[in-house]
C-alpha cells in the first residue's frame, strides 16, 4: 500500500506560503501523493491553486484532490485550468471529485446546490470534450494546448449513483474520512459496481486518514472547526478520529491495508511542516 500526505490548504488561516515548502518536503520524504482539500467558503488556500504551487516545486510526487467540489466550478473554466496544472506537472494529476453538500460552497451565479448529479455528469462530459481539445465558447479555439491529456479521474459518495459514475468515469474510489472498519463496506460497494459495469480488473482505492503527531489537539480542534457545519457530534467524532501518536498512526495503515486500500492519504490536521518528517519517520 502507498502511503500518501495531503497539503494543509484547508487549514483554517494556514499560512499560504508554507504551501510549497510542504510539498518539496513532502516529495523529498518519499510520500507516494500530496492531496488536497476543497472548499470555497472557509478560510484557506483553494485546491487548484495549492496544486498549482505544488507542481511548480515537485518533479516526481503524485498530486491528487480528494476531493474537488467539481460543480462550484464552471466546468469549462474548471477543466482548462486542471489541464494547466497537469501540463505543469509533467502529468502528475489526479482529478478526485465530489458533488459537495455544503450550500455556502456554491458561489457562482447560476451554480447552486441543487441538481448537482446531474450537473456533474453534464461537467464529466464538458472536461472530456475540452482536455480532447474541442473548440470552446463558440469559436474555433480549443481550451487547452496540444499536449493535454485526459486526467484520470477518481470519486468518492455512498449513493448508488456515486458508485455506478465511479465505475463509469474513474479509475477508482475515494474513501471518506472515517475508520477503516466503516470504509471497508464503501470499498465493497465500489468494487461491486465495477464489476456490474462490466470493467476489468478492479478498481483503486483511496482511503484518507487525519493526523496531527506535533500539536494533536491543535490539529483536532482544526478538524472540528472545518467539519462544524455537519454538527457537533457529528465533528466531533471525525475529530476523535485524528491520528496523534505513533501507535494510531500505525495502526491506521495496518488497518487501511487489510481492507485492501492501494493508497493511504494523511490529511494534516495542522500546518506545522515538522510533522512531514515525524509522519515519514513512522510510515516510509
Amino acid at each position: 500500500m502507498k502511503i500518501g500526505i495531503g497539503l494543509p490548504n484547508q487549514v483554517r488561516d494556514v499560512t499560504p506560503a508554507v504551501l510549497p515548502r510542504w510539498a518539496s518536503q513532502a516529495e523529498e520524504a518519499g510520500f507516494s501523493t500530496l492531496g488536497t482539500v476543497g472548499r470555497i467558503a472557509y478560510p484557506g488556500v483553494l485546491d487548484t491553486v495549492a496544486l498549482a504551487a505544488a507542481a511548480a516545486v515537485t518533479s516526481r510526487i503524485g498530486l491528487f484532490s480528494n476531493v474537488m467540489l467539481a460543480p462550484v466550478w464552471p466546468p469549462v473554466l474548471l477543466a482548462k485550468e486542471l489541464a494547466g496544472i497537469d501540463g505543469i506537472s509533467g502529468g502528475r494529476l489526479t482529478l478526485g471529485a465530489g458533488i459537495g453538500g455544503r450550500e455556502d460552497d456554491f458561489v457562482v451565479d447560476g451554480l447552486g446546490p441543487r441538481g448537482l448529479g446531474k450537473r456533474m455528469d453534464h461537467d464529466l462530459e464538458v472536461y472530456r470534450s475540452v482536455w480532447g481539445g474541442k473548440p470552446v465558447g463558440g469559436g474555433a479555439n480549443p481550451a487547452v494546448t496540444s499536449g493535454s491529456r485526459q486526467i484520470p479521474l477518481m470519486f468518492g459518495g455512498f449513493a448508488p449513483a456515486a458508485l455506478a459514475r465511479m465505475a463509469k468515469w474513474g479509475e477508482g474510489y475515494i474513501g471518506a474520512s472515517m475508520p477503516a472498519s466503516m470504509v471497508a463496506q464503501s470499498f465493497d460497494g465500489a468494487r461491486a459496481a465495477w464489476r456490474e459495469a462490466g470493467r476489468e480488473g478492479e478498481p483503486r482505492l483511496v482511503a484518507i486518514a487525519y493526523f496531527a503527531l506535533g500539536d494533536t489537539e491543535q490539529g483536532r480542534r482544526n478538524v472540528g472547526d472545518y467539519y462544524a457545519n455537519l454538527g457537533e457530534e457529528m465533528a466531533g467524532g471525525i475529530a476523535a478520529g485524528l491520528h496523534g501518536t505513533a501507535d494510531a498512526v500505525r495502526e491506521a495503515v495496518r488497518a487501511f491495508d487489510g481492507i485492501g486500500a492501494d493508497e493511504l492519504i494523511f490529511n494534516p490536521g495542522t500546518d506545522d511542516p515538522d510533522d512531514i518528517a515525524r509522519l515519514a519517520d513512522l510510515v516510509l
